[in-house]
C-alpha cells in the first residue's frame, strides 16, 4: 500500500566569500621583433651613341638656272595680248554672275543611307498604300496610316494606323509594335508636340479620333461623331497647335474637303466638340484661280494640304537652294516597282531623318548627310541680316 515519506534535500554550498580572497595574476604574450634589411642594384656605367648621315659635298642642282628663257619671244607675247587680256579682266570686274558665290573649300558629303524599310504585311496583301507618316515628341516613334487614294470603295475600306520604335533593339521592319485597326481609310495622322503616345487621324468619313499607343486594349481616348457641325467630307489634314499660355496642352485642328477649317477641344466623355470653325468660300479665291468645279458666292470650297499624283515615278528629290532651285542635288530611288511617293515628314528631333511613305505599303527612314541639315555660313549669313532687319 502507499505510504507518505519524506526524502532528504540537497544542498549546495556557496563559495563566493573564498572566491574574494584568490589571486589574479596579468599576463601578456608577444612575439619578437622581426628583422628586415633593405637591398638595392642599379647599373653604374652609362653610356651614349648618336648617329647622324654626313652632309652631302654635292650641291644642290638647280634646274631653273638650266632653262632657257626667251625673254625677247616672251616680251613680245605679252605685248599683242595685253589690251586683249585688260578688256576681258575690266568685262568680269563689272560682272554680276558670281554675285553671291562663296568656294566651298571641304568635300562635301552627300550620301544618303537608307536605314529602315517599315511595312505591314497584311495591308500590303490587300493592296493599302501609305497615306501618312509622323514622327512622335522624343523622335524615336514613327507611325503610319494605311488607306487608298486611287478607286476603291472608301467608305467602307478598313485600314490600319501601325506603329514602330526604332530605338528598339528588336526591331522587326515587318511587324509593328502597335496596330490599330480603323473601320475608315486613315488620310492623315499628326503626333501630339508634347505627349509622345497621343496621335490623331483623320478618316475618310470626315471624323477624328485620338489614340493613345500606350493602351493597347482600347486606344481610343476621343473621337467626333457625325453632327451637322462636324466635317462631311474626308480630312485631309489633322495638326496640333501649342497653346501660348500653356505649352504642354495643345489644340486640334482639321481640315478637309468640305471648306471647312474646324479647331476642336476635348470633352470629359470621350467626345471631340467643336470650338471654331472656319470656311473657304467661292468669293475668297482669286479670280485668276481656276476650280475645277464652278461654285459661286457662298459655295465652300474644298481644303486640303496634299495633292497626289499617279504619274510620279516614285522617287524623292532633295533640293539644296544655295545651288540650284530647278536641278536636285539628290534623288533616292524610293520604290523599284515606280509607284508614286504620297508623304514626307522630317524627324524635328533627329534632323537627319526623313520617312517617306509610298503607294505600295513601304515606309522608308532616310539619314542625310550633314550638308543637308546643317547650316552653312551662307545660311548663317542670311539668317543674321534678315534678323538685324527686323530689328531695325
Amino acid at each position: 500500500m502507499f505510504a507518505d515519506r519524506t526524502a532528504p534535500g540537497a544542498d549546495v554550498q556557496s563559495l563566493w566569500r573564498s572566491a574574494r580572497s584568490a589571486r589574479c595574476e596579468a599576463k601578456a604574450c608577444q612575439t619578437g621583433k622581426i628583422s628586415t634589411a633593405e637591398a638595392a642594384a642599379q647599373s653604374h656605367i652609362a653610356r651614349d651613341a648618336a648617329v647622324q648621315t654626313e652632309q652631302s659635298k654635292d650641291a644642290v642642282q638647280d634646274f631653273q638656272q638650266e632653262v632657257q628663257v626667251d625673254y625677247t619671244g616672251l616680251l613680245s607675247f605679252l605685248q599683242r595680248v595685253e589690251d586683249a587680256v585688260i578688256k576681258e579682266l575690266n568685262k568680269n570686274w563689272k560682272s554680276h554672275a558670281f554675285d553671291g558665290f562663296e568656294v566651298n573649300w571641304t568635300d562635301q558629303d552627300e550620301t544618303v543611307l537608307c536605314l529602315h524599310t517599315l511595312s505591314y504585311p497584311e495591308a500590303q496583301d490587300r493592296n493599302l498604300q501609305v497615306t501618312s507618316v509622323s514622327w512622335n515628341a522624343t523622335g524615336s516613334v514613327i507611325a503610319c496610316s494605311y488607306g487608298r487614294l486611287d478607286d476603291g470603295d472608301w467608305s467602307t475600306e478598313k485600314s490600319y494606323v501601325c506603329t514602330w520604335n526604332l530605338d528598339r533593339r528588336a526591331l522587326n521592319p515587318q511587324h509593328p509594335d502597335l496596330v490599330v485597326d480603323v473601320p475608315s481609310c486613315v488620310m492623315c495622322l499628326a503626333f501630339h508636340p508634347s505627349q509622345p503616345s497621343l496621335i490623331a487621324g483623320g478618316l475618310f468619313s470626315g471624323e477624328l479620333v485620338v489614340w493613345d499607343t500606350s493602351r493597347t486594349e482600347d486606344p481610343v481616348i476621343w473621337r467626333t461623331g457625325m453632327t451637322d457641325d462636324t466635317h462631311t467630307d474626308p480630312v485631309y489634314q489633322v495638326k496640333w497647335l501649342p497653346e501660348p499660355k500653356h505649352r504642354s496642352h495643345a489644340r486640334l485642328l482639321s481640315a478637309a474637303t468640305d471648306g471647312k477649317i474646324l479647331v476642336w477641344r476635348e470633352e470629359q466623355d470621350g467626345r471631340l466638340a467643336v470650338a471654331e470653325g472656319f470656311a473657304i468660300v467661292a468669293q475668297q479665291i482669286p479670280r485668276s484661280t481656276r476650280l475645277k468645279k464652278m461654285a459661286w458666292g457662298e459655295a465652300a470650297v474644298g481644303v486640303t494640304s496634299l495633292s497626289f499624283s499617279h504619274f510620279d515615278a516614285g522617287e524623292v528629290h532633295l533640293f539644296d537652294l544655295a545651288r540650284s532651285m530647278q536641278k536636285p542635288t539628290v534623288s533616292l530611288k524610293q520604290s523599284t516597282s515606280g509607284c508614286p511617293v504620297y508623304c514626307l515628314e522630317f524627324n524635328t528631333k533627329h534632323t537627319r531623318l526623313l520617312a517617306a511613305g509610298d503607294a505600295a505599303g513601304t515606309v522608308k527612314v532616310w539619314q542625310l548627310s550633314s550638308d543637308f541639315t546643317e547650316q552653312g555660313p551662307r545660311e548663317m549669313s542670311h539668317l543674321e541680316q534678315l534678323a538685324n532687319e527686323i530689328m531695325d
